[in-house]
């Protein structure tokens, strides 16, 4: 980074100084006229890298899937208007998974927004962007004045730490050159010792007075940096421990031996009574939502479950609000001593086994296959990150050995895997497997256009299967879930990839190993899947959804 005056910064620096300072290592973002001065400060000052995309959902995969990989936060920077309004959707899934997204926006200066005149980009009023990321954050400022901006500033990305969830900043166009006072860095509030120490001291009660306790872990363990000393807190309670189907990749290569992921009648039926039967459930960061819970085969009841999510701790009727995440881990592992030589639960089977497994050289693949070549090269190579896209991509990921997953699993918006992918190599420069359907390549795949230019060589694995898969399972007659074949192959060459057309298991082995082992390019393997084959966890998703709802 180069030498800064940091006497003599304007807003624009401040802002992105506050942004490393809180764990930002990267801006995505798409330019346009209210935000050219915002960006013409980031590219100048060289604080943080700028990675320009194709179109602003993409921004915000991007810049979410960072922050997912990394911690700290991620930041989509976009113009007034089009530009916004293009990032909602987005926005909107960091909210329901707890993301801390930071966007920054551009926006008309004070002598426009008094000239009488409708601006362009301009919908009902002036301020209807600025309602509507209300409604998708916590906290939202606008930088008009700078006298309150470094305080502003402060206030809302700290907010977008304390919560993980998405923050709004909009920046006028006269701005971002203003001198500015530095950002201070604010201090969390501190809890208030007595509850926290009434709450920690219940849970485990709890858990002590439990017959078959049982920790499952989601995804606010990771949000809030927890997975090293959740895995010793595990070891400490020697119980058993599962992830959340949001949570799987959680506590990879942390000494745990972890049973699995709950997945309810579509997954591992040891791990299901695990958690179905047990009478101290401990949720630590798991959404309560009916992606991690709809399938279950036994109806959960939350009132034996000790919920610990979104800033607070429930736990029957007793409710302990303003206990954070992180307090109460370290609460816990306060009082309970260590037991390191204590025997811990042995981890099942994965559920696809090599021996269940028979790869025949020229038959057609099916998603399984899909898993197991990437479980063999995880194998020969080591752990791969993966960034997964919805559908049956998405479950074949159930019957990928464990590693470093990052997928929308619970608001489950097509699109995200190849700008997740995209974003992920930026952050932490390790190299991706990006799985994704046919559907969601057609969304957002041509971001795959802007690697070349910045290094970046994941490799994509669609599954081309020629309409929506996973709805074709619930509506097996609709033509509208058909989508037609598209040759994706022939069309990564224009895009400044290699593309390998694949139909038989030898043929996916081959291109899988071509692909890692080469450099400098994405590398796009098109698998042609017939319709109607489906990953065994999403056959028996589909099949637990039709029983439990009366259809099947």
């Amino acid at each position: 980074m180069p030498a800064h005056n940091f006497g003599r910064m304007n807003l624009a620096q401040r802002l992105l100084q506050a942004l490393q300072r809180r764990g930002a290592t990267e801006v995505f973002g798409i330019p346009g006229d209210f935000a050219l001065p915002l960006f013409r400060e980031i590219e100048r000052s060289r604080m943080l890298p700028l990675y320009t995309f194709s179109h602003e959902p993409a921004v915000g995969f991007a810049a979410d899937a960072a922050t997912r990989m990394r911690g700290g936060l991620g930041v989509a920077a976009v113009t007034y208007g089009a530009g916004a309004f293009n990032l909602v959707n987005t926005v909107a899934g960091a909210y329901a998974e707890r993301v801390p997204l930071v966007v920054l926006s551009g926006a008309p200066a004070a002598h426009e927004a008094a000239s009488g005149l409708q601006l362009h980009h301009q919908v009902k009023t002036l301020d209807s962007q600025w309602r509507v990321f209300e409604e998708l954050t916590v906290d939202q400022a606008r930088l008009d004045d700078m006298r309150q901006a470094p305080a502003q500033i402060a206030r809302v990305l700290d907010a977008a730490l304390r919560h993980s969830r998405p923050v709004y900043l909009e920046v006028p166009r006269d701005m971002p050159q203003r001198p500015c006072e530095e950002v201070p860095m604010t201090a969390e509030p501190a809890p208030d010792a007595q509850a926290l120490a009434a709450c920690a001291d219940e849970l485990l009660q709890r858990l002590r007075n439990a017959k078959r306790p049982v920790l499952m872990v989601g995804v606010e363990v990771r949000r809030f940096d927890l997975e090293t000393r959740v895995a010793e807190l595990a070891q400490r309670l020697a119980i058993p421990v599962v992830t959340s189907f949001m949570g799987r990749g959680l506590l990879t290569g942390q000494n745990v031996p972890l049973l699995g992921t709950y997945l309810g009648l579509a997954g591992n039926g040891e791990v299901a009574e695990a958690v179905e039967q047990s009478d101290g459930l401990l949720l630590l960061g798991v959404i309560v939502s009916d992606t991690n819970f709809a399938v279950s085969g036994k109806r959960i009841d939350l009132r034996f479950a000790i919920q610990a999510l979104d800033g607070k701790v429930v736990m029957g009727h007793h409710v302990y609000p303003d206990v954070g995440l992180s307090r109460l881990v370290d609460a816990l592992l306060e009082r309970v001593p260590s037991r390191r030589d204590a025997p811990g639960p042995q981890p099942l089977p994965p559920l696809l086994r090599d021996e269940d497994h028979a790869v025949v050289e020229d038959a057609r693949v099916v998603p399984a296959d899909i898993a197991h070549a990437v479980n063999n090269l995880m194998h020969r190579r080591g752990p791969i990150p993966l960034a997964c896209d919805v559908g049956d991509c998405l479950f074949t990921a159930m019957d990928i050995d464990p590693t470093a997953l990052i997928a929308p699993g619970y608001y489950a918006s097509m699109g995200y895997g190849v700008p997740a992918g995209l974003g992920l190599q930026a952050a932490t420069g390790r190299r991706p497997i990006i799985l994704v359907g046919d559907g969601a390549f057609q969304m957002t795949g041509w971001e795959l256009g802007n690697a070349q230019r910045y290094g970046w060589d994941p490799v994509v694995i669609v599954f081309n299967n020629a309409g929506w898969e996973m709805l074709r399972a619930f509506e097996p007659e609709a033509a509208f879930n058909d989508l037609g074949l598209w040759d994706f192959a022939s069309m990564a060459a224009g895009m400044g990839g290699d593309g390998h057309l694949v139909r038989t298991c030898g043929e996916l082995d081959r291109a899988l190993a071509k692909a890692w082992a080469t450099r400098g390019r994405f590398q796009l393997i098109d698998v042609r899947i017939a319709q109607g084959e489906r990953s065994p966890t999403l056959g028996r998703f589909v099949n637990a959804v039709k029983r439990l709802s009366g259809g099947g």
